[in-house]
C-alpha cells in the first residue's frame, strides 16, 4: 500500500515508514544490503552522510523493523498498553541500542549511547518512546491483511481503524469472508 496518509507526529511517521521499508505486498525491500541502511537513515537525518554500516547493522536493523511490526499488529487488541513479556524480541534489540538522557539542546531528550548507524538506530528506538509519551504509539498498527502487514497511523477519533486501506485490504476480507459463508455446507 502507498495510500497516501494524514499528518501525524514526527515520532510516529518516522517508526511508520521504518516498517514499511519492506512492501509485503509489492514483494519489496529498501534495506537489501548495509550501505542501503545507511542511505536510510542518513535520508532521514538520522546519521552523517559518511556513516557506514556493517552486517551486524542491518540484522539489528531487521530484527528491529519486524519487532515493531508484530508490536504494531497488537495495537488491534483491546489492550493498547503492552504487557513487559508482549515482545521479548523486540526487547531484546532494544537493549543493544542504549539510550542516555541529555539535557543539552530544547530540552531533556533520549540520546543514542552509541555512534555511526548503531546512534541511527538508537534514534529509532528514541522515537519510539517519544510516539509513547505523545500518545500516538497505540495509534500505529499494521494492516492485519497477510498479503499487505504496511503499517499506518490511525487517526481515526475512537481508533478503531482496522486496515491500511478499506478500499483494497478490507475489501479484500471482506470479500473472501462472504464468499467463505457462501460456501459453507449448510
Amino acid at each position: 500500500m502507498t495510500a497516501a496518509e494524514p499528518a501525524g507526529p514526527p515520532a510516529a511517521l518516522l517508526l511508520r515508514d521504518f516498517v514499511n521499508t519492506l512492501d509485503v505486498d509489492a514483494g519489496t525491500e529498501e534495506l537489501t544490503d548495509p550501505g542501503r541502511l545507511a542511505l536510510w537513515l542518513h535520508g532521514r537525518g538520522l546519521v552523517p552522510a559518511d556513516a557506514a554500516a556493517a552486517p551486524a547493522d542491518l540484522d539489528t536493523a531487521l530484527d528491529l523493523r519486524e519487532g515493531l511490526r508484530a508490536a504494531m499488529l497488537a495495537h488491534h487488541g483491546p489492550r493498547t498498553v503492552p504487557e513487559p513479556a508482549d515482545h521479548p524480541a523486540l526487547d531484546a534489540v532494544l537493549a543493544g541500542l542504549p539510550l542516555t538522557v541529555s539535557l543539552a539542546g530544547d530540552g531533556p531528550a533520549l540520546v543514542p549511547a552509541a555512534t555511526g548507524v548503531r546512534a541511527g538506530l538508537g534514534r529509532l528506538a528514541a522515537a519510539l518512546m517519544e510516539s509513547a509519551a505523545d500518545g500516538s504509539w497505540p495509534r500505529l498498527k499494521v494492516c492485519p491483511e497477510s498479503t499487505c502487514a504496511w503499517a499506518f497511523l490511525d487517526t481515526s477519533k475512537n481508533r478503531s481503524r482496522t486496515w491500511c486501506s478499506m478500499r483494497v485490504c478490507g475489501n479484500r476480507t471482506k470479500t473472501r469472508a462472504y464468499r467463505a459463508r457462501r460456501t459453507a455446507p449448510a
